[in-house]
This record gives structure tokens, C-alpha cells and sequence, in this order.
């Protein structure tokens, strides 16, 4: 299948809006967690990806534009706001519209992103008192198809 027949991700709860996901760099948590969702079938690839124009929530200064797209969300939405929800809150159906929100403002101004970039903390303490998860991981979501520049078949074995 050619990289621009890939369907973007365009559920309510997607983490970081609408895109096609990738995780950064851990191939073996990206397989365990299709395995998870479509069972034992499942596998992972890899991609190059080039971020483009990035909306990366590691800046601050993007994470102050998302500071006040919520707070224009607020203002302007009919109706409570979603939550995020969920077992450890994996369903970010808040964020998801927030960081729609901000991108569509900003697409409207002449302002396009490529990619949505962020960093989640998830899973159990590697050790007792660790700031450390087990599960933390980079995802990246591409908006713009073109960023893909190339599939290859990762190594999973550690």
C-alpha cells in the first residue's frame, strides 16, 4: 500500500489529534500494543519520518498555545468540555480537541503543521520511588503524508 493511502487516525480520543501514529523508538511497545488491540496477528513497522513543521509539546512554546486554545475552547464551546477517561486516562478526548482546536486556528491563519510530537508517562515506577515508567514512550502522529519518507521492518528482539 503506497504511504498516501495510509487512513489518518480520526477518533475523539487520539492523543495528539488527528494523524497517522508512531511510536518513538520502541518498536517492541508498539507491537505489544497492537497485539493488544488486534491480537496475536498484529506486528509493527518502521518508518522515516521527516517531523516537517512540528508541533512539538517538548517546546513550551507550543504548550503555551495549547495553554490558550483551551482556555479559547472554553469561552466558546456549547457545553461541558469532554474529559479524558479511561483506565489511566487513555482515552484523551480532551487533548484531542484542544490540539485540534489549536491546529485548525492556526491552519486558518496560514500556519500548518506536519506532525504532532509528544512525550507520555505510563506504566509502573521502574523502581520503588523512580520518576522513571516503564511504559514511557515518544508518540508521533503525521498530518501531512508526504513526511513519510520510507517503511522498512524493525528489530524486535532486545
Amino acid at each position: 500500500m503506497p504511504i498516501t493511502d495510509w487512513k489518518p487516525s480520526r477518533n475523539r480520543w487520539d492523543w495528539l489529534g488527528h494523524g497517522v501514529y508512531f511510536w518513538e523508538p520502541s518498536p517492541q511497545r508498539a507491537l505489544r500494543w497492537a497485539q493488544e488491540r488486534y491480537g496475536a496477528r498484529a506486528d509493527a513497522i518502521g518508518v522515516v519520518v521527516q517531523l516537517g513543521r512540528c508541533f512539538d509539546l517538548l517546546d513550551e512554546s507550543i504548550t503555551s498555545l495549547l495553554t490558550k486554545s483551551y482556555q479559547e475552547l472554553v469561552e466558546v464551546f456549547s457545553g461541558p468540555l469532554p474529559v479524558n477517561s479511561g483506565r489511566d486516562a487513555k482515552r484523551r478526548e480532551l487533548d484531542c480537541l484542544v490540539i485540534n482546536y489549536s491546529l485548525d486556528r492556526l491552519k486558518e491563519r496560514g500556519i500548518e503543521y506536519d506532525t504532532v510530537r509528544g512525550a507520555f508517562l505510563e506504566g509502573a515506577p521502574v523502581y520503588p520511588g523512580s520518576g522513571f515508567s516503564q511504559e514511557t514512550h515518544i508518540q508521533l502522529a503525521v498530518r501531512n503524508a508526504a513526511c513519510i519518507l520510507g517503511v522498512f521492518r524493525p528489530n524486535l528482539t532486545t
